[in-house]
């Protein structure tokens, strides 16, 4: 894949910031570093007297002073319920479990696959669009699975390999935060967002489907942004200037076979039925699913408070049924084994997650994020700017952020608990403020080479232009996510201006 002086001096930019990102530490360390400036800042302004009002109690800030005896004994004696009691942790790994059983049994990979092989080719491109968007409910699928068939179903039909790999990266990680069905990340990045606002609101509460029909709606503009650059701009040049190897070995897409076929109709059939089940418990008036009143939806009814247990069970169901019919579970420790694979790759993320659940925890305790909130929304106050360029800004943000740092529950962990607060005290709701962070962390992610998998897309494509770098796929990939960077932001705020539901029990303002 060639590159021209443009996107040659593009390249050494952006290999800049990959130098200044290198050097940032994990993400665990980062969380551990901030603890202990908090600890130190908490016992430099303990001692000031605050004139801004908490609004949680009426009175004067103050800061909390976490380097004392007291407070140090208190953080020793807590540090392991506050770890296990931190929500995040449990959501992804509950969620992943589920998921695990229906990825390693082979049945999210044949779902893949017929999604993409019953698709006209004219329709391709939004196909592959469509199904990068759907695997997000299995994680890493759409990286191993969906991106690399994407350039084979394009090689095979006669089109430009890179284009296909491209319109897959974009729908995947480009789109990352967009889907029609719930997924681990609702509830994960709710649980993110409902402990920032705790600091201002101690009883809120905010349902974990709280963004999700605008991350349905989201794949509209998404889709046909990958479709347009894919077929009108990136593919038209691709063709003029970047010629394909002579001696591709390219994969083979795997046919499925009559077995997996046979094992998919009736696991599908499990989930339909486990779906049903659970419609036809929720149905009475008097059902065990519902609040008091009667509701499904309030955020006390216990069918709201079962979303993530439910998504183990609709992820398990039709993963146990799929792998016992094709032979891959011959036993029940086979079922097991497949959790357990899930959970290796979590080892990461729980350690990132102690650190994160000490740092939100002295944040929290010390008051520093009660005062940030306080004097940061008077200044964004009087700066009188719109609420739309605030959260036009919060995008923006994001973005940049995330080029640094591509872990979303890491960079939610990390900003939220600023941000939710201080655009509460301009009265906009965290439901927003999520909505508004969805947007900017999925659109930057396929031009950051800190994203994990971004070297191993570079890797695809070599497949078939063997000269392919970081730097031309940053090159390639840049159209898509400026284009997805200010048309997701226009979405949402047409979609705010029309006052549609940003998802359950969700809204735009707090406090008014």
């Amino acid at each position: 894949m060639s590159s021209n002086q443009n996107s040659g001096g593009l390249t050494r930019v952006l290999d800049g910031i990959e130098k200044v990102g290198n050097k940032l530490p994990d993400p665990a360390v980062l969380f551990l570093i901030l603890m202990a400036l908090v600890w130190a800042i908490s016992a430099l302004l303990s001692s000031v007297s605050f004139t801004e009002i908490d609004p949680r109690s009426g009175a004067p800030v103050v800061i909390t002073n976490l380097l004392t005896a007291d407070a140090l004994t208190s953080f020793l004696t807590n540090l392991v319920g506050t770890f296990t009691a931190f929500a995040p942790l449990g959501v992804v790994l509950v969620s992943m479990l589920g998921v695990g059983v229906a990825e390693h049994s082979g049945f999210i990979n044949t779902a893949l696959k017929k999604m993409l092989k019953v698709t006209p080719a004219k329709l391709i491109t939004p196909a592959v669009a469509v199904v990068g968007i759907v695997s997000h409910t299995a994680t890493d699928a759409g990286y191993v699975v969906v991106i690399p068939l994407a350039g084979v179903i394009f090689y095979a039909m006669g089109r430009h390999p890179i284009a296909g790999i491209m319109a897959a990266f974009a729908g995947v990680s480009g789109g990352f935060c967009a889907n029609f069905i719930p997924s681990a990340i609702d509830p994960l990045l709710q649980s993110f967002t409902e402990a920032a606002a705790k600091t201002i609101d101690p009883n809120i509460a905010l349902n974990p489907l709280n963004n999700w029909f605008f991350a349905a709606s989201s794949t509209i503009p998404i889709i046909l942004i990958i479709w347009y650059l894919t077929d009108k701009v990136m593919e038209p040049r691709l063709v003029k200037s970047t010629p394909l190897n002579k001696d591709i070995d390219a994969p083979q897409m795997d046919e499925i076979s009559t077995k997996e076929n046979r094992a998919f109709r009736w696991a599908s059939v499990a989930m339909l039925a486990a779906m049903v089940l659970i419609a036809l418990a929720a149905l009475p008036e008097n059902s065990t699913l519902r609040d008091a009143n009667g509701s499904l939806a309030s955020f006390s009814a216990p069918l709201m408070k079962s979303i993530v247990p439910l998504i183990f069970i609709f992820f398990v169901v039709p993963g146990v049924v799929f792998g016992y019919l094709t032979g891959e579970f011959k036993k029940s420790a086979d079922v097991i084994k497949a959790m357990s694979k899930s959970m290796e790759g979590m080892g990461a993320y729980i350690v990132m997650a102690f650190f994160c659940a000490q740092f939100i925890a002295a944040f929290s305790s010390s008051n520093l994020g009660v005062l940030i909130a306080v004097k940061g929304a008077a200044f964004l106050e009087a700066l009188g700017m719109p609420a739309t360029v605030t959260i036009v800004g919060l995008v923006a943000l994001v973005g940049f952020v995330n080029l640094f740092m591509g872990s979303a529950s890491a960079k939610w962990a990390l900003i939220g608990p600023v941000l939710v607060p201080m655009l509460m005290q301009l009265n906009i709701s965290p439901d927003l403020s999520q909505a508004a962070y969805r947007i900017g962390d999925s659109s930057t992610n396929i031009i950051t080479p800190l994203m994990p998998y971004f070297p191993l897309v570079v890797v695809y494509c070599q497949k078939y232009v063997k000269n392919t770098g970081i730097g031309t796929l940053i090159a390639a990939m840049l159209p898509y996510s400026v284009a997805l960077l200010l048309c997701w932001t226009l979405w949402l705020l047409l979609y705010w201006s029309l006052g549609l539901p940003l998802g359950l029990n969700a809204s735009y303002t707090y406090g008014v």
